[in-house]
C-alpha cells in the first residue's frame, strides 16, 4: 500500500499557482522541454492532444508521446509524454514532471487521481505542480518541501452584465452546459452572424481542431463550447458568456462555484490584452445572473481556498477481492484528506464480485488485478452501473482466458463504423466507439492492438465529422424563407393552433400556454421571432378565451376542479386567483391573477364567477364557524359570550377550556352556546365539525392568509420531529389524541366515577388501547382531567406492563392557571377588556 507523502531530496518541487491567463502552461511547456525527458498529466485529452501537436513542432514528432486512454501515439525514441492525468506513467524514471489543474484533487469523480499524482508524482530533477490558488494551503500541508510560486494575472478581466446574443461583441465565447443549448445557440449565431465553432469535450480531436481552426482563422468570430474550454485551451478570445451558471455535475444540478465561474471566464483576454465576461440575457434560463459577490471574487480573484482533497488508495492489494474493496474503500491517514465517493469502477467492482459466476474466475491475485482493470473501464456512454456492469461482465469473460478475439473487437468497431442515423443515434455511437478506443489502447487485452486502436480512431473520427455535418444540416433555417414566400410580411395570415399545450404557427412551435399565461420557447430561431410572435399575438387571446369558457363550464358541472394552497387558487398547476383580507376571517377576497389580464372581458368575468361559486364551495365545511361568527353581533349573547364566540372564531372553534373565560356565563349563555353546536368538555372546547380534515384544510388555509393561529394552548403547531401537526388533537406524551376522542374516554371516567360514588374506582384501558393509546398516555389524560391514580409503585416509576384496569379516585381540578393566564382573566385583564369592548 502507498505512504505519502513522498519525500525525494534531489527532486525540486514547484507549485505555480494562480488565475487563468498567467502562462502556467506555457510555462511548464517550456520546462519539459528544457529537461532530457519529461510528462505533463492534463485534466483532457483535447489539451493534451493540443500541447502535443506544440511539443511536436519543438522536438519532432518521433520523439514525442501522447497518451490518453483513447488514442496512444508513442514513438519507439519518445522522450517527452504528453497525457491525461489518469494515463500519467508515475512509475518511469522522467526528468521532468508536471500536473496541470492540480486543485481538480478536489472534484468528486476524479479528485482521487488528480491527489495520487500530487502526493506522488515525482520528477528526477523538478516536479511542477500547475493550478488556481485556492490549492495553495493543500500543497504547504501534504508537499512541505514544495515552493509555491504564484503568478499574476497579466490582464485586467471585467464584468459587463447581461448581454442579447444579437450584441455579442465578435471574438467572444459563449459557454452553455448542455449539448442542446450548445448547438441552439450556434444555430441562431449562424442564422445572423455569419456562423460559429462549436467545441466539446466530446468530439474528436481531429474536429475539435478543425472547429478551433475555423475560429481562430477569423472565418467565424463566435465560439459556441462547454466549459472544457475552461481546461486551459489558449483561444483568442475577449469576451465569454455564460448562457447558465449551473450544471449537471453527475449527481444534481448546481450552480457553479465561484472558482469554475473564473476558470471559464478566464479564458477572455490573450497575454496583456485585457478580457471581458458576462451572462446571455434571454435564455430563459433563471439563474444566469451573477451575483455582487460572484463578480468582485472573480475580477479579484479571490476564492475561498480548498479545505479538503479526495483521496482512494492508490496501491490497492490483490491477494482477493475482499481486499482489494477493503483497500479501495479505507480511509486517508492525513487530515487535509477524505475517502473520495464511490467512483462507478468500484461500483462495478462491487456488483460484479456479488455475481458468483464472476467470483469464482477470481482466484489468482493475477487475476484480481487484471479484474480491478476491466472494472476501470470508463463509462463513455453514461448509462449508469447497471448497464455498464454487464459491458464489463462480457469483456472479463474473454480477460480472463488470455485476451479479447481480433474478430470479436473487429466486429464490434465495424457495427459501430455507420454515418447514417439521426443525431441521438450518432452521439451514441460516437460514445461507444470510445469505449472501443480504449479497450484497444490496454497493451495485453486485445490480439493486434495496433490495427484494432487505428481502426476505432478512424471510426471515431468519421462519426464525430458525420455527427458535425448532420447538426449543420438540420439547423439550416429554410423555415423563415419559405413562410415569406407563401405569405408576405402579414403574419396574421399564418395559421395558428393549439395542440395540447403547444402554440403552433404553420405547424412550428413557437410557444406554450401555461394554464392562461403565453410563454415564447426561448429556443426559438431569432430571425423567426418578430414573425412568428406576430402571428400568436394575434390569436392567442382567441385560443385563451376559449380556454376561459371550457374552464368556466367544466366547473359548473363538477367535470373540473382547482385546488387551494397557500392561499393560491390553482388549475394543473397554474395559479389563477390569489386569497387575500376580505370584511372578516371567513370571508376572503379574490384578487385575480395577472395572466387572467390577457384574457377578453366577457371572457374573464365568466372564469371569475365560476371561480367563486368554487370556492363557496370548497370553504362550505366552515359553515358552522360562520354561524358562531353570526352570534358574535346577536346582542341577546351578552358581552360574556360574544367575547368568547370571537376568541373561538378566531382560533377556528377550538380552544382549551382554560382559557375560554368560560366560568364567567351563565346559565342562559351556556344553553345558547350549546345550541350553536359548541361543545363543552371537561378539557376543552371545540366545534365537532371542525374536527373533520376537510374543515382543518380549509381553516388553516384562511387562517395563514390572516396570520391567525389556533389557540396556543392547544397542541404544539410542531412535533419534536419538526413536522407540522393540524389542530384538533391534544398532546398526551408522544402520543396525539382527537379532541373528540378524548372527551369519549373522559365521558365514561366520569360515569364510572358518578357509580362508584367517594370510593376509589377501577378503569379499564382497553378502550383507550383500542384507540392507540398507551397506558401511560391514557393516564396522563386523565390525570389533566383531576383523576388521581392509586397504582403500583413500579408503574407509576415509569415501567409499562400490559393494560390492565387501574385503580383511581377524582379530585375536582382547580380551574386556575398560570399567573400571567390568571391576569388575563382578571376584570381589568385582556378578556374583560374584549368583553367591554362588545357589550
Amino acid at each position: 500500500m502507498a505512504t505519502y507523502p513522498p519525500t525525494q531530496a534531489d527532486s525540486r518541487v514547484k507549485a505555480v499557482l494562480g488565475p487563468t491567463n498567467t502562462g502556467k502552461t506555457h510555462l511548464a511547456i517550456e520546462r519539459l522541454c528544457a529537461h532530457s525527458s519529461g510528462a505533463i498529466g492534463f485534466p483532457l485529452r483535447l489539451l493534451a492532444r493540443e500541447v502535443y501537436d506544440r511539443v511536436c513542432a519543438i522536438k519532432g514528432e518521433n520523439r514525442v508521446a501522447l497518451i490518453t486512454g483513447e488514442e496512444r501515439i508513442e514513438p519507439k525514441d519518445a522522450r517527452w509524454l504528453l497525457c491525461t492525468a489518469e494515463a500519467m506513467p508515475i512509475e518511469r524514471d522522467l526528468a521532468f514532471m508536471a500536473l496541470d489543474e492540480a486543485q481538480l484533487a478536489a472534484d468528486r469523480e476524479r479528485g482521487h487521481v488528480f491527489t495520487d499524482r500530487l502526493l506522488n508524482m515525482r520528477g528526477r530533477e523538478e516536479t511542477m505542480l500547475l493550478g488556481s490558488s485556492i490549492l495553495e494551503p493543500m500543497v504547504k500541508a501534504l508537499v512541505p518541501e514544495a515552493e509555491v510560486i504564484t503568478r499574476p494575472r497579466f490582464s485586467t478581466l471585467s464584468h459587463t452584465g447581461a448581454l442579447k446574443l444579437s450584441r455579442i461583441p465578435p471574438r467572444s465565447a459563449i459557454v452553455a452546459f448542455s449539448s442542446e443549448q450548445v448547438y441552439a445557440i450556434a444555430e441562431m449565431l449562424r442564422r445572423f452572424r455569419g456562423g460559429a465553432a462549436v467545441v466539446m469535450g466530446a468530439l474528436s480531436p481531429q474536429t475539435r481542431n478543425a472547429q478551433v481552426a475555423l475560429y481562430q482563422s477569423g472565418e467565424v468570430d463566435y465560439l459556441v463550447a462547454t466549459d472544457a474550454i475552461g481546461m486551459g485551451l489558449n483561444l483568442d478570445v475577449t469576451h465569454v458568456a455564460f448562457a447558465g451558471l449551473s450544471k449537471f455535475d453527475g449527481q444534481r444540478q448546481r450552480r457553479l462555484t465561484t472558482a469554475e465561474m473564473a476558470q471559464i471566464a478566464g479564458r477572455a483576454g490573450r497575454h496583456q490584452r485585457d478580457g471581458t465576461f458576462g451572462t446571455l440575457a434571454g435564455t430563459g434560463s433563471h439563474d444566469a445572473m451573477f451575483t455582487d459577490e460572484e463578480v468582485y471574487a472573480i475580477e479579484e480573484h479571490r476564492f475561498p481556498p480548498l479545505t479538503r482533497l479526495f483521496w482512494r488508495e492508490p496501491e490497492p492489494r490483490f491477494d482477493s477481492v475482499d481486499r482489494l474493496i477493503a483497500d479501495l474503500e479505507a480511509p486517508p491517514r492525513s487530515p487535509e484528506l477524505v475517502a473520495a465517493p464511490e467512483a462507478i469502477d468500484l461500483a462495478v467492482l462491487k456488483r460484479l464480485a456479488d455475481d458468483p459466476a464472476v467470483a469464482d474466475t477470481l482466484r489468482s491475485k493475477a487475476a484480481v488485478r487484471r479484474f480491478w482493470d476491466a472494472c476501470r473501464l470508463p463509462d463513455f456512454r453514461h448509462q449508469g452501473v447497471e448497464t455498464h456492469s454487464r459491458f464489463v461482465a462480457r469483456i472479463w469473460e474473454d480477460l480472463r482466458r488470455g485476451a479479447l478475439g481480433g474478430d470479436y473487437v473487429a466486429s464490434a468497431i465495424a457495427a459501430l463504423d455507420n454515418v447514417s442515423g439521426d443525431i441521438d443515434t450518432l452521439q451514441h455511437r460516437v460514445a461507444s466507439i470510445r469505449s472501443w478506443a480504449y479497450i484497444a489502447q490496454r497493451p495485453d487485452w486485445v490480439v493486434a492492438k495496433d490495427e484494432m486502436a487505428a481502426r476505432a480512431r478512424a471510426v471515431e473520427a468519421r462519426l464525430s465529422d458525420a455527427l458535425h455535418a448532420r447538426l449543420t444540416e438540420r439547423f439550416v433555417n429554410r423555415r423563415t424563407a419559405v413562410l415569406m414566400k407563401k405569405l408576405g410580411p402579414d403574419a396574421a395570415l399564418l395559421p395558428v393552433e393549439l395542440a395540447g399545450e403547444q402554440v403552433l404557427v404553420d405547424g412550428e412551435a413557437i410557444g406554450a400556454l401555461n394554464g392562461f399565461r403565453f410563454v415564447v420557447d426561448p429556443a426559438t430561431r431569432h430571425s423567426d421571432r418578430k414573425l412568428l410572435l406576430a402571428a400568436a399575438e394575434r390569436h392567442v387571446p382567441t385560443l385563451l378565451a376559449e380556454r376561459a369558457t371550457g374552464l368556466a363550464g367544466a366547473l359548473g358541472d363538477g367535470s373540473a376542479a382547482l385546488t387551494l394552497a397557500a392561499g393560491a387558487i390553482a388549475w394543473d398547476g397554474q395559479i389563477l386567483a390569489r386569497l387575500t383580507r376580505g370584511r372578516s376571517l371567513l370571508a376572503p377576497q379574490i384578487v385575480p391573477d395577472p395572466a387572467l389580464d390577457a384574457l377578453p372581458a366577457p371572457a374573464r368575468k365568466s372564469l371569475l364567477a365560476a371561480i367563486d361559486t368554487w370556492l363557496t364551495a370548497a370553504l362550505a365545511p366552515l359553515d358552522p364557524l360562520r354561524k358562531l361568527e353570526a352570534a358574535t353581533t346577536d346582542r341577546e349573547a351578552g358581552p360574556e359570550l360574544r367575547a368568547l364566540l370571537i376568541r373561538l372564531v378566531e382560533a377556528g372553534g377550538l380552544m382549551t377550556r382554560d382559557e375560554s373565560g368560560l366560568d364567567r356565563l351563565d346559565k342562559g349563555q351556556r344553553t345558547m352556546l350549546a345550541r350553536l353546536g359548541v361543545r363543552v368538555g371537561a378539557l376543552d372546547l371545540f366545534l365537532p365539525a371542525m374536527l373533520r380534515p376537510a374543515a382543518l384544510a380549509a381553516w388553516r388555509e384562511l387562517a395563514e392568509r390572516k396570520g391567525v393561529a389556533p389557540d396556543p394552548a392547544m397542541p404544539p403547531t410542531l412535533t419534536a420531529s419538526g413536522r407540522a401537526k393540524p389542530p384538533g388533537y391534544r398532546a398526551l406524551g408522544q402520543q396525539w389524541l382527537r379532541l373528540d376522542m378524548a372527551e369519549k374516554l373522559l365521558r365514561d371516567a366520569h360515569a364510572a366515577r358518578i357509580a362508584a360514588g367517594r370510593r376509589p374506582f377501577a378503569l379499564d384501558p382497553a378502550k383507550a388501547v383500542s384507540m392507540g393509546l398507551t397506558t401511560a398516555s391514557y393516564a396522563q389524560l386523565l390525570r389533566l382531567a383531576g383523576f388521581q391514580p392509586l397504582m403500583p409503585r413500579a408503574l407509576r416509576d415509569g415501567a409499562h406492563g400490559a393494560p390492565a384496569p387501574l385503580t383511581w379516585r377524582w379530585r375536582p381540578p382547580r380551574r386556575q392557571a398560570e399567573p400571567e393566564i390568571r391576569a388575563r382573566l382578571r376584570p381589568e385583564g385582556a378578556f374583560a377588556a374584549l368583553a367591554e369592548l362588545v357589550r
